[in-house]
């Protein structure tokens, strides 16, 4: 069975001060509006995400309950793994080998450049540097998500809010 996995970077956060730890930082009102035009767009192409993971950092959580709520869901279906701040690939990896069979596209929201580095592990494809509120979507053919590993994906679309916000105009 196919599997899909949407790799979102969080949005753009204010910037990092000494009053602020890195955690806590929130959205700004770009990252607000980048998130809700991603959110839409990931709708209107109508990707259809069955569970979503999240960084437990406030910038990522906060662009997972934006692009949740387009699709109408409670921020209550959102879970959090605390690894996927600052566990490096790593926990990306356990993230989504440990996901349920039961679903098949998988929406996790994280943190550059680990997010980055884990979508260019998966699919081989040269992303970069994923911008803030950018999605990739990956697919793997006939694999259980336990058995996804390096290369066994397919990057399918890599796009970003400049490029949605320029489609929209």
């Amino acid at each position: 069975m196919k599997k899909t996995l949407i790799l979102v970077r969080h949005a753009t956060a204010e910037d990092q001060s000494f009053r602020i730890k890195d955690f806590d930082r929130n959205l700004n009102s770009k990252g607000l509006s980048e998130s809700l035009a991603m959110g839409k767009w990931l709708v209107r192409e109508g990707v259809k995400p069955d569970i979503f993971v999240s960084s437990p950092a406030s910038r990522a959580i906060k662009t997972a309950e934006i692009i949740a709520g387009q699709y109408k869901l409670s921020v209550d279906a959102i879970e959090t793994q605390s690894g996927i701040y600052d566990g490096g690939p790593r926990a990306y990896l356990q993230a989504v080998t440990t996901v349920s069979e039961n679903h098949s596209v998988l929406m996790l929201f994280g943190h550059n450049p680990d997010i980055t580095y884990f979508a260019e592990y998966l699919s081989g494809a040269s992303l970069g540097s994923m911008k803030k509120g950018s999605v990739a979507i990956i697919e793997f053919k006939n694999q259980k998500w336990e058995e996804i590993s390096a290369k066994t994906g397919d990057l399918v679309l890599y796009k970003t809010p400049k490029q949605v916000r320029e489609e929209d105009e």
